[in-house]
């Protein structure tokens, strides 16, 4: 639901069009430099050229336009790839996958259990009354950002196979987990009533996360140029391998983060909307944030909570 939330949103932004136009220009300028590389250097692209001021000038005119809409079409085509790409790369795969993936989600929950068994004993090391050396408190935030980058290991139906996935899981399970407001139910509803500013913000944050993915896409493309340079398959797989192992993990953290923090600063909003009554206590607030996301999904009949009444 997430997903398609993302791709609606993403689709209506008319500044898009030249973000992806860039990294296709990018590309192809990459896929031209290849084909020099392979015709023998930089004097082959004179025939090209030698051809193109032979024609007259509306001909010259309708080539350069076909150009920069054939680069402009496949920016668009590869931003369009990116969300089923994302979805790919967090680790929803087909069935027939199932056995490896199976296996990666069992050593993901093992190695957050280790980890949260580690936490345990790191935490009584650096909180009062322990006085901790630097390497007990290096170890202990190491092992506070690693637990933040996958669901709790108390729940591993939640875990998915990959690094990113788990980034991506964790981040929306955690308002659940506090206030029990589920992010995927919630989000669409929660969305039209943030301010500007943070919306701005991630949607900056989840433009940066496609761009990446982006980056995935073109670097398996430009794998296809290996005909006219050997060249291109390291190129290629180099900035795949970046991309998937860096760059995306590091954005889709700071997208959860962005999130998180939505649900932290505005949930209040939800509540008022529906004119909820808020809730007194962390505790209470749980339990009515699990009530009001079953109310907001499925309805109800029941005569509690009472409706507060609207503002005047």
């Amino acid at each position: 639901m997430l997903a398609a939330f993302w791709q609606a949103v993403g689709g209506k932004l008319a500044e898009r069009a030249a973000a992806v136009s860039i990294p296709a220009l990018i590309f192809w300028l990459g896929g031209l430099a290849a084909w020099t590389l392979g015709q023998g250097g930089p004097h082959a692209l004179s025939r090209p050229a030698r051809w193109l001021d032979q024609q007259t000038a509306p001909t010259q005119l309708a080539v350069i336009l076909m150009v920069l809409l054939a680069v402009s079409a496949s920016g668009v085509i590869v931003s369009q790839a990116a969300t089923p790409v994302l979805r790919l790369l967090e680790g929803y795969w087909p069935g027939w996958t199932e056995p490896v993936r199976r296996r990666l989600v069992h050593r993901a929950v093992t190695r957050a259990a280790d980890d949260s068994a580690a936490w345990q004993t790191a935490y009584a090391r650096v909180h009062p009354p322990a006085t901790p050396t630097s390497k007990e408190v290096a170890d202990y935030t190491r092992l506070e950002r690693r637990l933040r980058r996958r669901p709790s290991p108390a729940t591993p139906g939640y875990f998915l196979p990959t690094s990113i996935g788990n980034i991506l899981r964790a981040a929306e399970r955690r308002p659940l987990n506090k206030y029990g407001l589920d992010t995927v139910v919630l989000w669409p509803r929660l969305w039209p009533a943030l301010p500007d500013n943070t919306r701005a913000d991630i949607l900056a944050a989840r433009t940066a996360l496609d761009s990446a993915t982006c980056a995935v896409i073109w670097g398996v493309l430009f794998c296809a140029f290996a005909p006219f340079s050997v060249l291109a398959v390291p190129l290629g797989i180099a900035v795949t391998t970046v991309a998937i192992v860096l760059v995306i993990p590091a954005r889709a953290q700071v997208f959860g983060d962005l999130l998180e923090a939505a649900y932290d600063q505005h949930r209040t909003l939800l509540y008022t909307q529906v004119r909820w009554p808020l809730p007194g206590n962390p505790r209470e607030e749980r339990e009515n944030g699990q009530r009001l996301t079953a109310y907001l999904w499925r309805g109800s009949d029941d005569t509690i909570p009472v409706f507060t009444r609207p503002p005047d």
